[in-house]
């Protein structure tokens, strides 16, 4: 990587280090753990004590891939998919991790399709 990339990188995972000291998923209320690239987006339900992925969604699936995958529209899909597979895991509430992404844009429009399919957080 070069040099700007990796201090980049560095600073975004000492943001997330210092975001999950004070997050944690349970069984009852999962961590909503978003990741960005900049060609895609995922949403996983963690429960952090289990160790366990409890859903996912991500626009590497080939049912969300046909169109641009690394734009809003792509994140609002991936937050009404996640929030649906959470339902049918029986998850209403969880935790919002951001992964050290700024809540802007992608992650925000993951949150926000999430919050209007029904989750809670």
């Amino acid at each position: 990587m070069p040099d700007i990339a990796k201090k980049r990188h560095d600073l975004r995972l000492r943001r997330h280090r210092r975001i999950r000291r004070n997050i944690r998923g349970s069984a009852t209320q999962p961590r909503l753990a978003v990741h960005r690239t900049n060609k895609h987006i995922s949403a996983q339900l963690i429960d952090d004590l289990a160790g366990h992925t409890l859903a996912a969604a991500s626009t590497y699936e080939s049912s969300l891939r046909s169109g641009h995958t690394g734009n809003v529209t792509a994140a609002s899909e991936v937050g009404k998919l996640i929030a649906e597979r959470a339902k049918a895991a029986g998850v209403t509430s969880v935790v919002f991790d951001r992964g050290g992404f700024l809540y802007h844009g992608r992650v925000a429009a993951v949150a926000a399709a999430a919050r209007d399919a029904g989750l809670e957080f």
